[in-house]
C-alpha cells in the first residue's frame, strides 16, 4: 500500500505492474486475511503495527475488488486496465500531435513488431497496443521469478517495450503535473 502510493506518483507503468503482481500474490495467498498477513506484512521490519494493519486492510480491499469483479483467478481489476486505456489514448494522441515527436522516434522500432507481440500474448480477444505491451512486460517479470531461460523472448521485450513504456509513463506524469501541454503548437499546424 504504501509502496503503491509512492510508485503512482513516481511511474504508473510500474504502478501498475505492481498491482498486477499484488493479484497474482493475493491469489497465491487464497486471499486468507492470516496467510496475506503472514506472507506480505509479518516479516516487515520497517512498518509498525498500526502501518501493517492498514496496510492488511488495503490488501483485503484490493482482494474484495477482485472477488467483485470476478477475478479471483485471472484477470487484472478494471482500475489498472483503466489506467492502461488512458496510456493508450495518450500512446495514440502522442502518434499525432507536435509534441511526441520524440516518443514516435522511441516507438518506430515496436511497431512493426505489434502484431507479433499481440499475436502471442493476447488469446483472441483484441487488446490496444498499449495493453499488450503491458502483458508481455508482465510476463517477462513472471518468467525472471521462476528463472525461465526464454532469452531471446526477454530481450526483444526488454529492447522494443520498455523504452516505449517508460517513455510513455514518463509523458503521462509530466502531464499530469502540467509540466507537458499535449496541445501546444497543434494549434500552429493546422492553420
Amino acid at each position: 500500500m504504501f509502496i503503491a502510493r509512492r510508485i503512482r506518483k513516481e511511474n504508473i507503468a510500474e504502478y501498475i505492474l505492481y498491482i498486477w503482481q499484488l493479484e497474482d500474490l493475493l491469489r497465491a495467498c487464497r486471499f486468507s486475511p492470516e496467510t496475506i498477513y503472514a506472507t506480505l506484512l509479518e516479516k516487515n521490519d520497517t512498518l509498525d503495527e498500526a502501518m501493517k494493519s492498514e496496510a492488511l486492510n488495503w490488501y483485503l480491499d484490493l482482494a474484495t475488488l477482485m472477488k467483485q469483479e470476478g477475478k479471483e483467478t485471472i484477470g487484472h481489476i478494471d482500475h489498472t486496465l483503466h489506467l492502461i486505456n488512458d496510456l493508450n489514448d495518450l500512446h495514440l494522441r502522442l502518434l499525432k500531435l507536435p509534441v511526441g515527436e520524440h516518443y514516435r522516434a522511441v516507438f518506430a522500432p515496436l511497431k512493426g513488431e505489434l502484431p507479433k507481440i499481440k499475436a502471442a500474448i493476447a488469446s483472441k480477444e483484441q487488446v490496444s497496443d498499449i495493453e499488450a505491451c503491458f502483458r508481455a512486460l508482465y510476463s517477462v517479470m513472471l518468467l525472471r521469478m521462476k528463472q525461465v531461460d526464454r532469452k531471446e523472448y526477454i530481450n526483444d521485450v526488454m529492447e522494443l517495450i520498455s523504452p516505449v513504456i517508460a517513455n510513455l509513463a514518463l509523458i503521462y506524469r509530466q502531464v499530469e503535473t502540467g509540466e507537458i501541454d499535449l496541445y501546444k503548437g497543434a494549434e500552429e499546424e493546422q492553420r
